[in-house]
């Protein structure tokens, strides 16, 4: 099993669901988030200088089995791009193990 934590803009956020209902991932958590990036020059909007470091932005934390990994990642990639700078970061990590409360069982099967 696989973990993937996405942070994607905000307003990519709808697009990036529809993609991952679009492959089969259907259960994920997320949470707004604000955070800086390496984008040190703001913009100027009518003589006004803005940060655009700290673009809000929602983290996903997605658990899926293996063979769902490269499809979830590939949904993340393609719908929350813009090419601008602070499109955001997907990190994957493995999960050992993984448990269903409600009846005790446990392994991959518990992801459906």
């Amino acid at each position: 099993m696989k973990k993937i934590e996405a942070i994607v803009r905000k307003s990519k956020y709808r697009e990036v669901k529809e993609a991952l209902h679009g492959v089969g991932v259907n259960f994920f958590s997320y949470w707004d988030v604000t955070g800086l990036g390496n984008e040190k020059e703001g913009h100027v909007y009518r003589g006004i200088s803005y940060s655009t470091s700290d673009i809000q932005r929602r983290y996903l934390s997605i658990v899926v089995n293996d063979d769902f990994a490269e499809k979830t990642i590939k949904a993340i990639l393609e719908s929350g791009a813009t090419g601008d700078v602070g499109d955001g970061k997907i990190f994957v990590s493995d999960i050992l193990e993984s448990y269903r409360i409600r009846t005790g069982e446990k392994g991959g099967d518990t992801l459906k």
